[in-house]
């Protein structure tokens, strides 16, 4: 907050949601040797299971596992989806992941009601819906090769017409510490440059076949012109070699999206809409074809992602005989399941197996065990969600408050012992008065037992 001119400006702060596992930015877990530290990169204790899915990572990033299942099995409050988070942020934006409920794989009906009271309905089957989170964990990169002019905006003329009315053309003069051209520039590039804001010891790069202009940024011979630049203004060499030069660019795609645009008559506009519905069987071995064909010409690379499925044991029989074809396909992801489910039934059957899931599965998959965390890394975590929620109090209060949190975590559960700070820090700064305000489970079922008969039955 500042004072110009007699009047009070206040700053404006940047709002982002704060998410349940938002404080986590990886595993923690050193690549090369596996090890971990007790509290690294927001992921506390639980070093096996990190370790364990630290060489999944590692596998994954140099390309010598694919089409496996591996399941997180762990009492609930034990980290499982944490970890699944951690395993996303330690494989980076390249590599897709996917992460879905089991909830959600279920028959889809859309109703829409339409003038003269027509009604239809689109239906998405369980094993369309999981077919098609399978695709979008399989990314395909495809190199593409184009003529681009590379250099540094010596000057820039612009002819506009007198009338205001027609093209704007003019030209434009690039080098590079090798050489000078002066090349002609039509309609579209002029609007192109406009539009980019391109001046006079811009670094640009020109894709000749589209006219498009990217500032690659701002020549270092150039950083002296001003007194003062904007902080999101990035210094580069001058290129060197030719102006005219071949490029290498490569697009990052799911073959889901593939499978949308060919699908479809309006093509790319379907995965704005969501609208893809059901996918025709015959399309897909097309496009897996064409894909296979751009691998052995090199055109393109296949890059398996990750399916994470949370709360696997809500799936039926079904599901669970598509996964165990899905993984023996040859473009398949990694699985990674989720549960927190001791031995139950399957399902839809009554077949009792162990964490709900059937045995063929189970023999094919990786278990990785979460264990319940100490009192000490309980406190750990407590702190890195006040600091992420920016709970204040709670950590200028020192240990009193975090030890006061994990006592609460015994008696209920560490769920509900999250819950309190931010509301700790809402209604007062003593979380002892937001624990006597709201109820845990065990406290509410309490109550419910000692008031039964004054409820409507």
């Amino acid at each position: 907050m500042a004072t110009i001119g007699g009047f009070t400006v206040q700053d404006v702060l940047k709002v982002e949601r704060i998410g349940t596992h938002s404080h986590i930015r990886g595993l923690g877990v050193n690549t090369q040797t596996l090890e971990t530290e007790n509290v690294s990169e927001g992921m506390v204790g639980q070093h096996a299971a990190r370790r364990a899915a630290g060489l999944i990572v590692k596998m994954i990033q140099e390309g010598k596992i694919a089409g496996r299942a591996i399941l997180i099995a762990g009492e609930p409050g034990t980290g499982k989806t944490a970890l699944a988070m951690g395993i996303s942020k330690a494989l980076g934006k390249e590599t897709p992941f996917v992460s879905m409920n089991a909830s959600e794989v279920r028959t889809t009906e859309r109703t829409f009601i339409l003038p003269l009271l027509q009604i239809f309905s689109v239906e998405v089957s369980k094993t369309e819906a999981l077919n098609q989170s399978f695709r979008k964990a399989i990314g395909v990169k495809i190199a593409e090769e184009s003529e681009v002019l590379e250099g540094e905006v010596v000057s820039l003329e612009i002819d506009r017409p007198a009338s205001g009315v027609g093209a704007k053309v003019g030209k434009m003069t690039l080098k590079t510490t090798d050489m000078e051209a002066i090349y002609d520039v039509g309609a579209k590039m002029s609007e192109s440059c406009v539009k980019e804001r391109i001046s006079a010891g811009d670094v640009v790069q020109i894709d000749k076949a589209t006219g498009r202009v990217t500032r690659l940024g701002r020549s270092y011979t150039r950083q002296h012109d001003y007194d003062a630049f904007s902080s999101q203004t990035k210094f580069v060499q001058c290129p060197s070699g030719e102006i005219q030069k071949k490029s290498q660019v490569v697009h990052n795609v799911t073959i889901h999206e593939i499978d949308v645009i060919n699908s479809r008559t309006q093509g790319y506009m379907a995965l704005f809409t969501g609208d893809t519905g059901e996918i025709k069987a015959e399309v897909r071995d097309q496009i897996n074809i064409k894909v296979n064909e751009w691998r052995e010409e090199g055109k393109a690379s296949i890059q398996p992602g990750v399916l994470f499925i949370d709360e696997v044991h809500l799936l039926d029989l079904e599901c669970f005989s598509f996964i165990n074809r899905a993984l023996e396909s040859d473009l398949a992801p990694i699985l990674i399941m989720a549960t927190n489910r001791p031995t139950s039934a399957v399902r839809g059957t009554e077949l009792i197996s162990p964490h709900g899931i059937p045995v063929d599965l189970l023999d094919r998959s990786l278990i990785i065990r979460t264990n319940k965390l100490s009192p000490e890394e309980m406190e750990k975590v407590f702190s890195l969600r006040a600091d992420e929620e920016g709970v204040k109090c709670l950590l200028q209060a020192g240990p009193k408050a975090l030890q006061l949190l994990t006592k609460m975590a015994g008696k209920a559960n560490f769920r509900y012992a999250m819950q309190l700070i931010a509301l700790g820090n809402v209604t007062t700064e003593d979380v002892a008065k937001a624990y006597r305000m709201f109820l845990d489970r065990n406290r509410s079922q309490h109550y419910l037992e000692l008031h039964n008969e004054e409820y409507m039955h």
